[in-house]
């Protein structure tokens, strides 16, 4: 490396940079360049290399050059082709891409528009993971790290920081990524793009609006991930299982957690969840109440709960001032779905997810749904279970054994006490699904039946002792499908 010049006394400095310097000082004493002799005038140019008008570069003023023609290939690259494109690399899918590639699927790409596989899993410092699929409790980063391994190994490819930005009808996919612009084609293509929390203006809750208001998965990014503490008094609305979690999260931090509110009756979260995050910590849960106001000019000072009625109202006269400086909010999930609409598949109003049939296809042929993104799992080894499925399906499709998308089909519906069930279509003869579905209030001792709608006829009867809404539940139904079906629970 050169050693840097000084500017000596007998250095000639160009007219240009003298006055500059001149200016610096206030001592504008430079002489003013003479002009610049005028340049020879550019030949005139002819259509159809002409970038303007022969006229215009004749006014155009000589000191500028010519323009030069440009002659630009305009013809766009193929498309990479892919047998299985997995957009999402969380629980579900990294054991998509796996299960596509145990099915003979050959080449398989995960589309991750963070930095690492992981999604979610990366910030859930906490355990409770793996306990089905690897019968063991592990992190939520060592269940991130096996099933990329397990990916790795079976031979998936993985794009990182890699954003979809369009998925058309035939499988086309346009992405945007960290090496550029890239247009995909895929024989099958399997949707996982997980879920998005609720925000405050989704749930309108009045008042100011100062620092200090967070859904509780960002507060999870922030403490887990960026090492930072969110304040030092907190209070949590609504009793999913994220917020369950950062209570006793925000305990380990030396924040007081000063009570959960639950505008329903009973938990939103897993009981696991409120026994070892809320009981065991002596964190107060209060059902049947909401925060109705926030209070505080720069940061949150206060908030206001009240209790509410059997309509979720809040009772007037049954308010009160809780004191803090953080409202963590943990008030429901809804699936990514904004590129399923792109490539106009159908939704489920009551899920927010795709509506699929036996083998998680969507209405639109050789696209596949599964994990956050079909409909909200309380355990991420249930996404990667059902991420495993769809990706069989998916390399079945694309190897084209799949069973034809115009079969007939006949529909599964939600009946009495059940807010909503999977899957919502079956090809007409199909037996042996599996059927997932969540009750609206808890229940005792009731059975979950599937009855023909027009016949009446019981084809499925199975006892449950204790049903919850916030857990999932999975059975087998053997018996085919040959008229449409009702689920429901009843005593």
């Amino acid at each position: 490396m050169s050693a840097r010049r000084s500017l000596s006394p007998n250095t000639r400095v160009p007219s240009s940079a003298s006055a500059h310097l001149d200016t610096l000082s206030g001592r504008l004493f430079a002489t003013p360049p003479a002009p610049a002799a005028p340049a020879p005038t550019p030949p005139a140019l002819s259509p159809p290399d002409a970038l303007i008008p022969p006229s215009s570069a004749a006014a155009r003023p000589s000191a500028y050059p010519a323009p030069v023609p440009a002659r630009l290939d305009v013809r766009p690259l193929p498309p990479e082709r892919h047998d299985v494109v997995v957009i999402g690399g969380g629980p579900a899918g990294l054991a998509a891409a796996i299960g596509a590639r145990r099915a003979g699927a050959s080449r398989v790409l995960v589309l991750e528009r963070d930095r690492r596989p992981g999604g979610i899993l990366n910030q859930c410092v906490h355990d409770g993971f793996g306990l089905f699929l690897y019968q063991e409790t592990i992190s939520g980063p060592e269940y991130a790290e096996r099933l990329t391994e397990d990916a790795d190994r079976a031979g998936v490819r993985f794009q990182t920081g890699a954003m979809v930005l369009d998925l058309a009808a035939d499988r086309t996919l346009r992405v945007n990524s960290r090496s550029g612009y890239a247009l995909l084609q895929a024989d099958a293509v399997i949707l996982a793009m997980g879920c998005r929390e609720r925000t405050r203006e989704m749930i309108g809750i009045p008042g100011m609006r100062p620092a200090g208001v967070f859904t509780a998965g960002s507060a999870q990014n922030l403490v887990n991930l960026q090492n930072l503490r969110i304040g030092a008094s907190a209070v949590i609305l609504g009793s999913g299982d994220i917020g369950l979690i950062m209570a006793r999260r925000l305990t380990f931090e030396g924040t007081r957690v000063r009570g959960v509110f639950e505008v329903l009756p009973w938990p939103s979260g897993l009981e696991r969840n409120v026994r070892q995050c809320l009981l065991d910590f002596g964190i107060p849960l209060e059902l049947s109440s909401t925060v109705i106001e926030v209070r505080g000019r720069d940061r949150v000072s206060s908030v206001v709960v009240a209790n509410v009625d059997a309509s979720l109202h809040p009772i007037p006269g049954a308010e009160r001032e809780v004191a803090c400086d953080t409202l963590l909010l943990s008030v429901g999930l809804i699936p990514e779905n904004e590129l399923s609409k792109r490539a106009g598949i159908e939704l489920s109003p009551l899920t927010g997810g795709a509506i699929v049939d036996e083998t998680l296809m969507t209405s639109v042929p050789g696209i596949f749904s599964c994990g956050n993104v079909l409909h909200i799992h309380d355990v991420a080894d249930w996404a990667s279970f059902e991420g495993l499925a769809a990706g069989k399906a998916a390399a079945e499709f694309a190897a084209g054994r799949a069973p034809s998308a115009s079969s007939e089909k006949v529909r599964l519906t939600p009946g009495s006490n059940v807010r909503y069930c999977l899957p919502q279509a079956l090809r007409l003869g199909t037996s042996g699904f599996e059927l997932s579905f969540r009750v609206t209030a808890p229940v005792r001792d009731v059975w979950v039946e599937v009855r023909g709608r027009a016949s009446g006829k019981p084809h499925f009867r199975k006892k449950f002792p204790r049903l919850v809404p916030s857990e999932l539940q999975k059975i087998m139904v053997d018996p085919p499908a040959v008229e449409d079906m009702e689920v429901s629970c009843h005593d």
